[in-house]
């Protein structure tokens, strides 16, 4: 067993603050991570980071945007937190070494992007990600922070008390992928989930393979409630072939969409009469779906993002990495010719439950990053929100669990505060078809990552151990069966094709029954592969088991929405109403079967209320 004070599970963005963070609070800090840091999916991000460092703009008029852009159920304590820290942050960053793209004067270069009404999008050219990966990377070797890389985070060591508000985390199991060692992590101080995305739940998106929503699905199974997941988004402007994202800088810049027609329709057909191309993402993707499914698409498929107008300078400047993303994956000279573009899953605004400080209902458990909820996006981020929410949230986080006094959070966690219950009218009665090996069965951990028996840290940690090594071991003792890979890719077309940016009852109901199904064929699924050493195979048929529970949260939550606010848009309610659904979308795990709750949105700012208002641009 390996100890720590505190243990970061995921080197992205948010886990290598968080460990920053812990380590100047005087923690022993280790992070686990299933990737090198560098090979992180936050090195995928291109747009920028927004932050008010001019004069003229302000963390209030950010906090205002993001609250509108959220579609009013963005909590304000989570929101004002990032929109007044953000700024300390990007300068904290330039001082570590951050190569931000600058103007002629010498200040960092920022730029507008959507849903914004200051141009306050920090950059580094169309890489931003990439450049603050590596200046965080470097500030975790210089503080000589333990990184245990390539260990498969399976399970979280978690006391069963029957109100997970009760509950403790002492550690997580991981799994070795080069030795096949699987082994306990105590931590003496806390836990902080920072494993990113879930874009795997999909087959057509910007995230990377190893995005399967590991953290969300763990903390679910640990009694910690997943929050608004129905919310999902899909970025306008992807690669058809592939899903690899063009940076909303693109249009930041001044680029253009137009439809088979020649015509610029977020203008023309009045999808954003005002702001166009810079109407918030929800709003454009709609549009070009829209411009397809009218016949006025091209190849009924896509629409085209033209940059040739900015000329080779500005591009070379601003947006080479576009350029070679076009040309690799689409053939296409942006210099020269307009590059293809389609909405791609991108991004999810719900999550692992969290408070302003990263902190669950679950004692010694954190999330930050895209993993977690707190909530500052709502309905629907902005472009440029994410980056200073690893880093706001990422810091807030770490530093909270290795001891310091952040001061009582605002925001309420588990089932502490006014909350009701809620019921969905579904085809399968989720949980119905128990998950992936049930109760008793050493396949899987009976979808309860809570320990039974009494002992110190050590002791629970080391009989989450062994539980786990008797799942691995049933998934590689089965001779046949079905290989996770036909489960996890009929679960990704469904869930792209049901659960879009476009939705509809009957589509959402197929795709529960399509889970259901799909919940069943896992019960004899078996691991080919028999070696211990570098054995994907198996971690893939792990992963595919956060797919298949969160798949079914992000349906069930959209199925019981029955209103259209921000990313979520149902054919059959084509208003808001607040008056009904100004609340969270609440799941908790309850022993397999999905217990739906709601909680009301924070709309008390510091020294304002946000009130609801119409949402355009």
């Amino acid at each position: 067993m390996y100890e720590h004070d505190v243990i970061v599970v995921g080197a992205g963005g948010a886990g290598l603050r968080a460990a920053i963070a812990a380590q100047e609070e005087g923690a022993d800090v280790a992070i686990v991570s299933k990737l090198h840091p560098v090979r992180s999916h936050t090195g995928a991000a291109e747009g920028g980071i927004n932050a008010a460092l001019r004069e003229g703009d302000s963390w209030e008029d950010h906090a205002y945007d993001t609250m509108k852009g959220s579609d009013y159920l963005g909590d304000a304590p989570a929101i004002e937190t990032l929109c007044k820290d953000s700024p300390k942050e990007v300068i904290q960053l330039e001082h570590w070494g951050m190569a931000f793209s600058r103007e002629e004067d010498g200040r960092v270069s920022q730029r507008p992007f959507g849903g914004l009404s200051f141009p306050r999008t920090t950059y580094a050219g169309a890489e931003t990600g990439h450049q603050l990966l590596h200046t965080m990377y470097e500030q975790l070797v210089k503080r000589g922070i333990t990184v245990y890389d390539e260990w498969y985070v399976s399970d979280l060591a978690v006391t069963d008390e029957e109100r997970p508000e009760d509950r403790t985390c002492h550690g997580v199991v991981a799994y070795d992928i080069q030795s096949g060692e699987l082994s306990g992590f105590r931590a003496k101080e806390g836990v902080i989930l920072a494993t990113g995305g879930l874009g795997q739940v999909f087959d057509h998106t910007t995230n990377a393979v190893a995005n399967t929503g590991d953290g969300v699905a763990m903390a679910y199974r640990a009694g910690v409630p997943i929050e608004d997941m129905e919310f999902i988004q899909f970025h306008p402007t992807s690669l058809p072939s592939t899903g690899v994202l063009i940076s909303e800088g693109v249009r930041g810049e001044g680029g253009i969409l137009y439809n088979a027609e020649g015509e610029r329709f977020m203008f023309e057909y009045g999808y954003a009469s005002n702001d166009g191309e810079l109407a918030s993402r929800d709003v454009v993707a709609r549009a070009e779906l829209s411009e397809v499914g009218e016949g006025r698409g091209i190849d009924d498929e896509y629409v085209h993002l033209d940059m040739r107008h900015l000329g080779e300078e500005r591009i070379i400047d601003r947006l080479e990495n576009i350029l070679h993303l076009a040309k690799d994956f689409e053939g296409v000279d942006g210099l020269e010719e307009p590059m293809p573009v389609k909405p791609g899953q991108h991004y999810a605004m719900g999550g692992i439950e969290t408070d302003e400080n990263g902190e669950t209902c679950v004692g010694g458990l954190y999330a930050a990053g895209e993993c977690a909820c707190a909530s500052v996006h709502g309905s629907n981020r902005l472009g440029g929100n994410a980056l200073p929410e690893l880093i706001v949230f990422g810091k807030r986080a770490g530093a909270h669990a290795a001891g310091k006094d952040l001061g009582t959070a605002e925001i309420e966690t588990g089932q502490r505060g006014e909350y009701e219950l809620g019921e969905v009218d579904t085809p399968v009665q989720p949980g119905e078809v128990e998950p992936a090996g049930g109760e008793g069965d050493a396949v899987a951990d009976g979808g309860v990552a809570a320990d039974t028996g009494s002992g110190d840290g050590h002791d629970i940690v080391e009989r989450a151990v062994v539980r786990e090594r008797e799942r691995v071991q049933s998934l590689m003792e089965k001779e046949d069966g079905v290989q996770h890979a036909e489960i996890r890719s009929d679960v990704q077309e469904s869930m792209t094709q049901q659960v879009n940016v476009f939705r509809e009852e009957e589509g959402l109901k197929q795709a529960l029954e399509d889970i259901a199904e799909a919940r069943e064929r896992y019960q004899d699924v078996f691991v080919k592969d028999p070696s211990r050493t570098f054995n994907t195979d198996l971690i893939q048929t792990l992963e595919t088991r956060n797919i298949l529970d969160l798949a079914e949260a992000i349906t069930l939550g959209a199925l019981a929405r029955d209103e259209f606010r921000g990313a979520h848009w149902r054919a059959e309610h084509q208003e808001r109403r607040d008056e009904e659904w100004l609340k969270h979308t609440m799941l908790s795990w309850n022993d397999g079967t999905p217990e739906l709750w709601y909680k009301p949105v924070i709309l008390e700012g510091e020294d304002k209320k946000y009130e609801p208002k119409i949402r355009s641009y």
